[in-house]
């Protein structure tokens, strides 16, 4: 696509954030419980809408080639980002649950499934492409050289018989070999003497001549025909490209080109724009600084003389937390000054009165409710949106659209270029804010010069306001540093030796395959939980794990999240879960699973030691995530006696106490995964994980995609044909996990059989022999899961709300029922 169209798609999707922005407000406003369903469908329309928004800003930003332009659509991304995270809070808060029924919303915007895909910033990894090389070339180097260690210890000895047996079995394939030559040999000869020769050449008749050449060119030709039909049957089943496909394969190579194309000017773009900048802060500070400078002076001077002659004395200086003298540099006089602050201490006296007799009256209101506590109502719950730090960020990025870039058109500048008068405003103002600190200090010793000269008065000292000893100050203690002469590499060269920072395998969230909920409100209406679909559970990984690690602003806008708990049963895909979230974001994977610590790092003070040093280096080589493997053992209620000489628990505290150090900002990401959740302590398990995704067995909907997808993929773009009956797979192998339906895929498609699809297509009946082989997730142990989960924090609100629900529609009903009679 051309320049002019992702102009148009920015500037459409301005059109969007500007009506969104105008919703906003309504949401704003507390709704009572009564209203709960009005609430959640007027946030569920705002989640769709920022979800489209961040669709278009993401694909505006990674083609846009305008250094200027791409700078105020990231501030824009992010802020988009980090509303849908904000928005994905609002709705667990309010449906008290991960799963969120949208398919109504959907119909009513006229929306399809795939608008619920979370898209994934593709910044994510193309601006950590240098980072990421750099920790896969030292982590390649570290492994490559641990290999020889581990052969070694590998190596096993070999007794002498094996030895002679190994001897005896090599010598005597090398006489067969040698055998087989010779016998072959003979043959030729005996061939060769069988033949009539004269004077050295063959004796053929005519007749005989004829019919050699004839066999020869029928054999051309039929070697031909077959050939031709071949190709024509293999793109009848799709498994060679048509010339139409073919045709459209060449129009994405060609569009995917053009994007990278794109991609290499704006780095072009983006250094010139750089040495522009440059330039400009140079040239401004040297023509203009010296002017700035004086000015600031000369009104500075002017304000305490000003200031002397109203209150008889000078002013105290704005200290730099304040702002400094961009104070002073507001459009007010001294007087309007002076009437201010006496205004705002006329008002703090007002409060502090009416606080006195709201507490006055407070008392007598809870004297008077002693004798009435039994008849008094409860008050009506209330639901409201929590105030947003995303919102701001957006309404400047959109202010500043509005007033620069809204009624500019790109025909001054076609190649691209940055906008120097635009770059020359922005850097006057950096370097006006540069020369304000250091007339700051310049006038500061001048004001104290003029207090010693004029009112013979030194400095009067700032008071230190006084700390008040029943609250505590909401500012975490720092961690001790256990390994201060130690740098980050060596501590990263000895997890990695250690066993403890493993190698991501390449995969991505699209691999995790699955289809979203389509009866979701159906069994909301009927006062039914809904279960959550593999799409669920892939759309919730995307906001908790990869849109918050991806960024750094994202994260310190978004509400914080440390953890997350993966509930299923085995083969589920949990851990490649845990992998795709690095893939997607680059991070490293920390392993701090108890089956893997077993025997690292013993002892107390070794215990400690191992979580100072992950921790240490998961904050400096952000991002990161630390995967904790069967995590109901660091939880275990009781540990049986085979596993006591492991200790799993041992790691528990020093675990909580440092997870509790991580703050907005921090991106690392801890991720436990469970197949037996109910051998763990509830209390400390959930109190651990801030996020707990229940993963059951695939429905229909997944099974179908699942077969279908996986099939496709094992035949390397194979074309399903109507032989494979893929709905009757979907409803034979419901209690199978995605993991059996691979097994039995890979079973049947091997190389051999591949090859005989020409003549043999797939049969359904082929998969189901090697899916009965597997035992399936039975149904206890899904309601066993599920029973665990509804014991969690918010299984039990899910639970309790859905029964006082049912005890008000049923009383509804028997009001109803009397009012007949």
């Amino acid at each position: 696509m051309s320049e002019g169209t992702y102009q148009r798609l920015w500037e459409a999707s301005h059109v969007t954030l500007e009506e969104v922005l105008e919703k906003e407000p309504s949401v704003l406003e507390p709704v009572p419980s009564r209203e709960r369903q009005s609430f959640q469908y007027r946030i569920s329309v705002l989640y769709l809408y920022y979800l489209g928004l961040l669709r278009r800003f993401n694909l505006a930003y990674d083609q846009m080639v305008q250094p200027q332009k791409r700078r105020l659509l990231r501030r824009l991304l992010d802020g988009v980002a980090g509303r849908v995270l904000e928005l994905k809070d609002e709705l667990v808060r309010v449906d008290l649950c991960e799963t969120h029924c949208l398919d109504r919303v959907l119909q009513d915007l006229k929306l399809t499934p795939a608008d619920l895909e979370v898209p994934i910033p593709r910044y994510f990894q193309l601006e950590q492409t240098s980072a990421m090389k750099a920790r896969q070339e030292m982590l390649a180097d570290i492994l490559s050289r641990l290999e020889p260690l581990v052969s070694q210890e590998n190596l096993r000895v070999m007794s002498r018989t094996a030895a002679l047996i190994l001897v005896q079995s090599a010598e005597r394939a090398r006489q067969g070999r040698l055998r087989a030559t010779f016998m072959r040999e003979i043959r030729k000869e005996e061939e060769r003497d069988r033949r009539i020769w004269e004077n050295g050449q063959q004796k053929f008749s005519r007749d005989q001549g004829a019919i050699v050449i004839q066999k020869v060119w029928k054999g051309y030709l039929q070697r031909k025909r077959i050939e031709q039909d071949r190709r024509v049957e293999m793109e009848f089943i799709g498994m060679l490209p048509s010339p139409n496909q073919t045709a459209r394969l060449n129009t994405l190579t060609q569009a995917f080109l053009g994007e990278e194309s794109r991609r290499t000017r704006q780095v072009e773009k983006e250094e010139e724009f750089q040495e522009a900048m440059g330039k400009t802060h140079e040239s401004l500070t040297e023509t203009e600084g010296p002017d700035m400078k004086e000015r600031m002076k000369d009104q500075i001077r002017q304000w305490f003389i000003e200031c002397h002659a109203l209150t008889g004395r000078f002013p105290d200086y704005p200290d730099e937390a304040s702002g400094g003298s961009y104070l002073i540099f507001a459009d007010k006089t001294p007087e309007q000054v002076r009437l201010e602050l006496e205004a705002q201490a006329q008002e703090s006296r007002k409060k502090d009165q009416e606080k006195n007799k709201e507490k006055e009256k407070e008392r007598k209101e809870k004297k008077k409710k002693k004798g009435k506590e039994e008849k008094a109502k409860k008050p009506e719950v209330m639901f409201k949106v929590l105030p947003s730090k995303s919102i701001p960020v957006i309404n400047a990025g959109h202010e500043e659209y509005t007033s620069m870039w809204k009624s500019r058109y790109d025909n001054k500048h076609p190649s691209q270029n940055f906008d120097s008068e635009t770059l020359r405003e922005e850097k006057r103002k950096q370097v006006e804010m540069e020369i304000r600190v250091q007339v700051d200090e310049l006038m500061r010793q001048e004001l104290k010069n003029l207090r010693l000269a004029v009112d013979r008065e030194e400095t009067r000292p700032l008071k230190s306001p006084k700390k008040k000893g029943g609250k505590k100050s909401g500012k975490k203690k720092k961690e001790k540093d256990l390994t201060p002469d130690r740098s980050v590499d060596s501590l990263f060269e000895e997890l990695v030796v250690t066993g403890l920072i493993k190698k991501s395998a390449l995969v991505t969230l699209n691999d995790y395959i699955g289809d979203c909920l389509y009866l979701g409100s159906t069994l909301t209406l009927a006062n039914k939980m809904p279960m959550p679909s593999l799409f669920d559970i892939r759309q919730n990984m995307a906001l908790y794990g990869v849109l918050r690690l991806g960024s750094h602003d994202i994260h310190t806008m978004a509400p914080l999240v440390r953890s997350i708990l993966l509930v299923g049963p085995s083969g589920m895909g949990k851990k490649m879960l845990v992998q795709a979230v690095c893939t997607e974001t680059g991070a490293n994977l920390f392993d701090l699973s108890p089956d893997n610590l077993m025997g690292k790092y013993p002892g107390k003070n070794g215990t400690q030691l191992l979580v100072h040093i992950v921790f240490k280096v998961a904050r400096v080589l952000q991002p990161s995530v630390i995967w904790i493997g069967n995590t109901e053992k660091t939880f275990y209620k009781k540990v049986p006696k085979e596993e006591r000489k492991m200790d799993p628990k041992r790691i528990k505290k020093d675990l909580m106490r440092a997870t509790r150090q991580l703050s907005p900002g921090d991106r690392v990401m801890l991720i436990g995964t469970t197949e037996r959740p109910q051998l763990a302590e509830m209390k400390g398990l959930c109190r651990f994980y801030e996020r707990i995704l229940f993963i059951p067995r695939p429905d229909y909907a997944s099974r179908y995609v699942l077969w279908k997808r996986m099939i496709e993929n094992q035949g390397k773009g194979l074309q399903l044909t109507p032989s494979l009956d893929v709905s009757a797979l979907a409803r034979v192998s419901d209690g199978y996990t995605p993991s059996h339906i691979l097994q039995s895929i890979q079973s049947v498609l091997t190389e051999r059989r591949l090859l005989q699809l020409v003549k043999r297509p797939l049969a359904a009946s082929e998969f189901v022999g090697h899916l009965a082989r597997l035992d399936p997730v039975y149904r206890e142990e899904e309601e066993s899961l599920k029973e665990w989960f509804f014991k969690t924090p918010l299984g039990k609100k899910n639970m309790k709300f859905t029964k006082d629900h049912l005890e008000a529609e049923e009383a509804r009903l028997a009001k109803e029922k009397k009012k007949k009679k």
